[in-house]
């Protein structure tokens, strides 16, 4: 099982950007965090890297409910959404995949919500 559900978008990053937001919002998802790893590398390092963002999307519903089945499910949230400039006219969208992820915890009860996660953020990708 891979650890990310990717899709590669004929447009620009910008533009991706926009669209996965919007993606994530119809599946109950917000924006809590936005990282420019370009702008942190070139702060922090001084190098010159391509456009990638990362977005933290969380489900409150759903963080709530793993919170109660195991409290330190917050080490896994939010769920991760990468946009990567391919820098040929196209942008490379990954979220994290909640049931890869929710492998490493030994807690049965947090199964079912892994695998509606799971569907609701591979319905994000696949609407792009």
């Amino acid at each position: 099982m891979k650890y990310y559900i990717n899709k590669i978008l004929s447009m620009g990053f910008e533009e991706s950007l926009e669209h996965v937001t919007e993606a994530l919002k119809k599946e109950g998802f917000g924006v809590v965090s936005v990282i420019d790893m370009q702008a942190k590398l070139k702060e922090k390092l001084g190098v010159d890297y391509k456009k990638y963002t990362i977005l933290g999307a969380c489900n409150p519903s759903y963080a709530y409910k793993t919170l109660q089945v195991e409290e330190k499910i917050g080490v896994m949230l939010p769920c991760n959404v990468v946009i990567i400039d391919r820098e040929n006219g196209t942008t490379e969208v990954a979220a994290v995949h909640p049931l890869a992820s929710m492998m490493a915890i030994e807690n049965a009860e947090l199964e079912p919500m892994a695998k509606e996660i799971t569907e609701k953020l591979t319905r994000v990708i696949n609407s792009l």
